[in-house]
């Protein structure tokens, strides 16, 4: 988790929350952890579809890769 002072913080605050990971930021005041700071949770909606044409597959996603014979006696 990233941790930033609070002047800094003050600072850049806008630009922060923008491209906040979804650990979160710590804010810290001389040092010591004062504020930690998380993304507010997306309903799922939100997020079904977001990868649409951002992701490629490749090859068969429902293969092992591994050969075998189901009908095979150990």
């Amino acid at each position: 988790m990233k941790t930033i002072g609070a002047a800094k913080f003050k600072e850049q605050c806008l630009a922060l929350l923008e491209k906040l990971a979804p650990d979160g930021l710590i804010v810290t005041k001389h040092g010591r952890p004062v504020a930690r700071v998380i993304p507010y949770p997306q309903p799922p909606a939100d997020l079904i579809g977001s990868l649409r044409n951002k992701i490629e597959v490749e090859g068969d996603i429902l293969s092992t890769g591994i050969a075998w014979d189901a009908d095979a006696e150990p």
